[in-house]
């Protein structure tokens, strides 16, 4: 069923259209909310890069709550089951250089049980779904291990946490955000704060703040890469499973962007079939840490826009009947996985690509791949382009390798124009849609994260705003916290 289909079917088209005109009337609700919370940094959405900005501020003397829609942090590492951690070392795996606060979150999975170090995890491995570019250094970890950690990291750092709470829209005055309403059970309520760091990912915070964006690749007419539920499988006889896929690796290819990896000749055989309908040629599944847990990576939902809730709806639910595809693939046709027990589905779809918020650089597909590295950048990482859905098919994607040991992200990157004391973390940095397609992914995200809390905490403490910060006192700092730069 296509998207208008549905829409139409479930009577949400109908609904939105008699929902429309009452928005349109409402007045500014801020004025009608309490403030209940003051704060000096207010992160919105603790996701990988919200929940590292909050500790780092934190942990520099400053006040922080962070606001998430959820039920727990982690974003897309838990909420949506998204595994492994992409590589944190260099292009060619010799050196780990995303550290700070994501190597102590690996290092405490480490510790309980709940992660494999990615220094014992290689390309072409089961860890790595048995692909070699860009996945060398991988790290598994489990997602219900990772929410505990981060809670204790939280609260360790004085941090106030706020689930459930939905951010609603900024307070201004003038070009100044000056804190946020929010909408949480209890109804509208105000917070006050110095700095706002939004890694909402799809920058919902900047879009309204007034600070300019793009939704999509402006290149290709604005379209967005697809999304993905993920979810995770166990009871799988992986021994079985690896020998028959180890048989194949010598099969594995890619043709006009599109992947023959893992599985490809099964997916042919169900195809044949009439049992498979996703649009893709292979799946991704990758080891976890338990020896019979896999996480799954396969689904694929075209035309989502993230901004729009009719939209992910559709996305949800295509997503949850495309997960009951891949189980009825596995129990029929892969070795292992007769007896599969579908563990979860993610609670949120998998998003790749949403706004970019324009700031003061904007982060250029090529300057990566060519390895530039800026004199201000506040993270240095390898990951590799991956534009899903960028060839000529649905099938296809874009994969592109960098040509250099690491490239730079700016701190300029963080800073969105028009709107000040705000900072940007994540996914909806400054960035074209090619680069986006690079660190879009978690560890570089939580990179950037670190690098926004570090800022926003120094804006305070000088008396500056993230705009005048001096970058240089900002890397300063971020080596103090153990980070690599290059």
């Amino acid at each position: 069923m296509d998207r208008r289909s549905f829409l139409k079917n479930t009577g949400l088209l109908a609904a939105t259209a008699a929902v429309s005109p009452s928005l349109v009337s409402c007045t500014d609700s801020s004025q009608k909310a309490p403030f209940v919370y003051d704060t000096d940094v207010l992160v919105v959405g603790g996701g990988p890069a919200g929940v590292c900005a909050a500790i780092a501020a934190a942990r520099m003397g400053v006040k922080v709550m962070i606001i998430e829609e959820g039920n727990c942090l982690g974003g897309m590492a838990t909420r949506g089951l998204v595994g492994p951690f992409m590589t944190c070392y260099d292009r060619y795996g010799e050196q780990m250089i995303i550290k700070g606060i994501f190597e102590e979150i690996v290092d405490r999975l480490v510790e309980k049980g709940w992660a494999i170090h990615p220094e014992k995890v290689r390309w072409e491995s089961p860890w790595s779904a048995w692909i070699k570019a860009g996945h060398d250094h991988v790290t598994p970890f489990e997602s219900e291990g990772l929410k505990y950690i981060l809670d204790v990291m939280t609260a360790e750092a004085g941090i106030k946490v706020l689930y459930h709470a939905h951010f609603l829209s900024p307070l201004m005055k003038g070009s100044t955000i000056k804190g946020a309403t929010i909408v949480v059970k209890e109804g509208l309520q105000n917070i006050s704060a110095k700095i706002v760091i939004d890694a909402t990912g799809d920058g919902d915070v900047a879009a309204q703040a007034g600070a300019p964006c793009e939704l999509g690749d402006k290149e290709r007419d604005g379209k967005i890469m697809p999304t993905s539920l993920f979810f995770r499988i166990n009871n799988v006889d992986s021994a079985k499973l690896e020998a028959d896929v180890y048989k194949h690796l010598p099969e594995f290819k890619r043709v006009d962007n599109v992947s023959y990896r893992a599985l490809h000749w099964n997916v042919a055989q169900a195809e044949a079939n009439g049992e498979w309908d996703i649009a893709r040629k292979s799946v991704n599944l990758f080891k976890s840490v338990k020896d019979d847990e896999w996480v799954i990576n396969s689904t694929r939902i075209g035309n989502i826009n993230p901004t729009e809730s009719d939209s992910l709806t559709y996305g949800e639910i295509e997503g949850r009947r495309q997960v009951q595809v891949l189980m009825n693939f596995f129990h029929k046709y892969v070795a292992g996985c007769e007896n599969a027990t579908l563990m979860s589905s993610a609670s949120t779809l998998g998003i790749r690509e949403s706004r970019h918020v324009i700031g003061e650089c904007v982060l250029n597909g090529q300057d990566l791949i060519d390895g530039v590295v800026p004199e201000d950048s506040i993270l240095v990482a390898s990951n590799s382009v991956d534009v899903h859905g960028g060839g000529k098919t649905a099938n296809s994607s874009v994969y592109t390798t960098i040509n250099a040991k690491w490239y730079g992200v700016p701190y300029r990157c963080l800073v969105p124009l028009k709107v000040e004391n705000l900072l940007l973390a994540g996914r909806n940095l400054s960035a074209d849609s090619v680069a986006a397609g690079a660190v879009r992914v978690m560890p570089p995200a939580m990179a950037m994260g670190h690098a926004a809390g570090v800022a926003a905490a120094l804006c305070l403490r000088n008396g500056q705003t993230p705009r005048t910060v001096d970058a240089q006192e900002v890397r300063k700092e971020l080596l103090a916290q153990n980070a690599f730069l290059g």
